[in-house]
């Protein structure tokens, strides 16, 4: 019997990497969305159903994010098999697995993550901030920003390479700077591509998946309870 095809459907802050790593040939397609999208969950929530339900043939959707804020919560799979990573968000895709974003969350819970996708597509505290001006005036944006933010007590730029952090410290220093009002420090993180790798070779073969993934047959519903991970869960 043949193998279904493989759609991808991913957020583009994990672009870099997938378009790293994906073999040529082993996705039919692949859909980059914003990263604004996981500003609003619920509109994060319809543009990846939408993009499911728009895939003609029964296929293999590969999912490029975590829950994400209960955006993906909910999302049906409808004629077609999911295949999503098994985390809270992007940032443990970065850092390259759950134990590395565990370790991250121990040391400091309070962070902000910066990426070479959000730093290019500035979305940060600062431009947020602009946005709240453009609409309720500096007084009111002021406190709109604050009350985000003031509990944060760091901002780490996560990077896939040495060349990435020296290229875009210069633009995550320029946000560390307007975060100083709350007094987060700044960090730079060397992350790791191996959950992508992972997530990859779990498409390739979707039967050797793992507990960091979560496979949905057709019919299926993602729910928040999936992505709860216990102890005897082990490393990933």
């Amino acid at each position: 019997m043949d193998k279904p095809p493989i759609v991808v459907i991913a957020c583009r802050v994990l672009q870099d990497l997938l378009d790293r790593l994906l073999p040529e040939g082993l996705a039919a397609e692949v859909v980059y969305t914003d990263y604004d999208l996981h500003r609003q969950p619920e509109t994060l929530n319809r543009t990846v159903q939408e993009a499911i339900d728009g895939i003609e043939a029964p296929s293999l959707v590969v999912l490029g994010y975590g829950l994400c804020g209960d955006g993906l919560a909910g999302i049906g799979a409808g004629r077609h098999t999911l295949l999503i990573p098994r985390a809270d968000d992007c940032v443990t895709l970065l850092l390259g697995s759950h134990d590395a974003y565990r370790r991250e969350f121990e040391a400091v819970p309070a962070t902000f993550y910066l990426t070479k996708g959000w730093l290019e597509s500035d979305c940060n505290p600062a431009r947020e901030y602009r946005g709240y001006v453009d609409k309720y005036g500096p007084e009111n944006a002021a406190l709109i920003i604050d009350m985000r933010y003031q509990h944060l007590k760091r901002l780490a730029l996560v990077a896939h390479s040495q060349s990435d952090l020296d290229t875009y410290r210069p633009r995550a220093l320029e946000v560390a700077h307007y975060c100083e009002r709350w007094s987060m420090r700044y960090e730079e993180i060397l992350g790791s591509g191996a959950y992508i790798r992972r997530l990859v070779e779990a498409a390739a073969n979707s039967e050797s998946a793992g507990a960091d993934f979560l496979v949905i047959p057709p019919g299926g519903e993602l729910r928040q309870a999936q992505f709860l991970r216990s102890e005897s869960d082990g490393a990933g």
